[in-house]
């Protein structure tokens, strides 16, 4: 249960983030950038994975952190450009 409500929260803080460095009006609630941060944060994952190895044995590593911003931006310039509205 602890580890989704810190997966909740961890994605809240990225959707932030990535609603920060994305430009313009994102009206978003509390659920909808947790979303973001979330399905940015898988994105980012697989892309990652893509480029190297995940290291076994750490829950948390700066570089998976970044790619979750670019994972979330990446959604949010897709859901710009499918006409989703927020």
């Amino acid at each position: 249960m602890f580890h989704l409500i810190w997966s909740i929260l961890i994605g809240f803080v990225i959707g932030l983030i990535a609603r920060w460095l994305h430009a313009g009006p994102d009206h978003m609630g509390f659920l909808m950038t947790s979303l973001v941060g979330i399905g940015g944060s898988l994105i980012g994952g697989l892309i990652g994975s893509l480029i190297s190895r995940p290291i076994a044995g750490g829950y948390f590593h700066p570089a998976g952190f970044l790619m979750s911003i670019v994972g979330a931006v990446i959604l949010l310039v897709l859901m710009q450009h499918a006409g989703i509205r927020f």
